[in-house]
């Protein structure tokens, strides 16, 4: 099978370079119920550290080179997981398109990750011109999974089960994500629900809430590998942020978290920065 003209290309010197940050080949469904998925946290941000120009505003930052690596990160995950307000703005495809995966080369949904969108209030429309319902009839990628504590309707169940995905609640809050109660417990407890659903590595790529409350002093702990693509262009005031909230102890402001085993990679006029939360 040919892969189509829109596959992507990732050299093997450059993957090498990031297989250490990813999850293990070695990590099984055998894992215990109660243990969390690998959490890999990946974004893209201009050099002053802005997701897009203003909410809402899709703002692409990406090269093509850096795009190209996160399609090969997507593929070594079992899932992609993003918020609701990244959905209604991108209408994003969450699919993987490196040659040699399901759909782009490859048999089945091989290396295709799961979709997962973070929807506590059904805010997302999702409809038969989603992109992500679009390819998962055409073969090129997985139907999602959506994360809510509401009732969806039955429109929306039928929908998404015509094409292989599903609705999961979860809880009465989503703690720093929607609510005020404890994040640290919100997150760890969604991470449990997903490791029991058979995902044992998860890409979460945004958008600023979800970004930021994980880079949050409550919730770094949760997050196993930061993947950051740097572009060369600033974005200026009133864009979406990244900034985690500051740590307070022996009354006097701390950082929020820093990064070891770090690895800087040049791609194209980007630049990539590898680490682990201490």
């Amino acid at each position: 099978m040919a892969a189509p003209r829109e596959a992507l290309y990732f050299p093997a010197s450059q993957r090498q370079q990031l297989d250490s940050y990813l999850p293990s080949p070695s990590i099984t469904s055998t894992s215990s119920v109660s243990s969390k998925p690998h959490v890999t946290l990946t974004f893209a941000t201009s050099l002053d550290s802005q997701l897009a120009l203003a909410p809402g505003v899709q703002t692409a930052l990406s090269g093509p080179e850096s795009k190209a690596m996160t399609h090969y990160l997507r593929s070594k995950h079992d899932a992609i997981l993003i918020g609701v307000g990244t959905a209604i703005a991108d209408n994003p495809s969450l699919n993987c398109r490196i040659e040699g995966v399901g759909g782009y080369g490859g048999e089945g949904l091989y290396g295709q990750p799961r979709p997962i969108v973070l929807d506590p209030k059904g805010r997302w429309e999702i409809s038969a011109e989603s992109k992500v319902v679009k390819l998962a009839r055409e073969g090129k990628g997985k139907a999602p999974w959506i994360i809510t504590k509401t009732d969806v309707g039955e429109q929306k169940r039928s929908l998404l089960e015509s094409v292989g995905g599903k609705f999961l609640r979860y809880g009465d809050s989503f703690g720093g994500v929607e609510a005020s109660l404890s994040a640290r417990m919100e997150w760890r407890g969604m991470l449990q629900l997903l490791s029991r659903e058979g995902i044992q590595g998860v890409m979460i790529e945004g958008g600023g809430v979800v970004i930021n409350d994980l880079l949050s002093a409550d919730n770094l702990e949760l997050v196993d590998s930061v993947i950051l693509t740097i572009a060369p262009t600033w974005l200026g005031r009133g864009g979406v942020q990244v900034c985690p909230e500051q740590r307070q102890g022996l009354g006097r402001s701390l950082p929020a978290g820093r990064l070891k085993d770090v690895n800087w990679m040049p791609l194209g006029e980007d630049v990539v920065l590898c680490g682990r939360p201490q």
